[in-house]
């Protein structure tokens, strides 16, 4: 007969726990031993990651290359068209043609009258960096700069006269834009306070 370790009271053989106050018998069966849970198998790392990563070093790799051959292209089209680059000089007309077109300066009044197409305002002198005329793709530009002695509503008066039907005039004491985008040319006209005088720049542009 067995009894409980904790309160005494009397016990059935192969009895696990005391029935009275619930405490384990010692000497009772032993409870089978439940198996240790095994872990679960960790899945291998899935190829996703590394696969991003070679798209992106790979498109990185091309983008790369394209800048470098667009470089390497812009490098042999620049040097071919210095090579074949022409400057001639006639007293102060200095022309320079190239493959994709030519640019050319002057500080000939008449010269520069003709290629902006219009009348320079009179006893107005060019400035020092002269006239500028560039023709590439078909698209022909002069640009001229002036200085007079005359006010800026003097200059702005007589050019106002040349264009009257002008899109754009803005004018006061110290500046006047004039814009007019009638063909075959469009031309800007800006003119500013210079001292006692005046300085203006025009700007022609027309196709060929």
């Amino acid at each position: 007969m067995a009894f409980c370790n904790s309160c005494g009271a009397t016990l059935s053989p192969g009895t696990a726990f005391c029935t009275k106050c619930g405490a384990a018998n010692a000497g009772g069966p032993a409870a089978a031993a439940t198996p240790a849970a095994r872990p679960l198998p960790v899945p291998p790392p899935s190829g996703g990651s590394s696969s991003t990563l070679k798209i992106i070093l790979i498109v990185i790799g091309v983008v790369v290359l394209i800048g470098i051959l667009g470089m390497v292209t812009c490098g042999v089209v620049l040097h071919r068209a210095f090579k074949n680059a022409k400057v001639s000089q006639n007293g102060d007309n200095v022309k320079v043609e190239t493959p994709f077109g030519s640019v050319e300066s002057s500080k000939d009044p008449e010269k520069v009258a003709k290629d902006l197409g219009m009348d320079i305002y009179p006893g107005a002198e060019i400035q020092r960096n002269g006239a500028a005329t560039a023709t590439f793709g078909g698209i022909h530009t002069v640009t001229a700069n002036f200085e007079s002695s005359d006010s800026v509503d003097k200059v702005c008066t007589f050019y106002k006269s040349r264009f009257p039907a002008a899109n754009v005039t803005s004018s006061d004491q110290n500046r006047c834009t004039i814009v007019s985008n009638n063909p075959p040319n469009s031309v800007s006209i800006n003119i500013e306070s210079n001292g006692d005088g005046s300085k203006f720049q025009i700007t022609s542009v027309s196709k060929k």
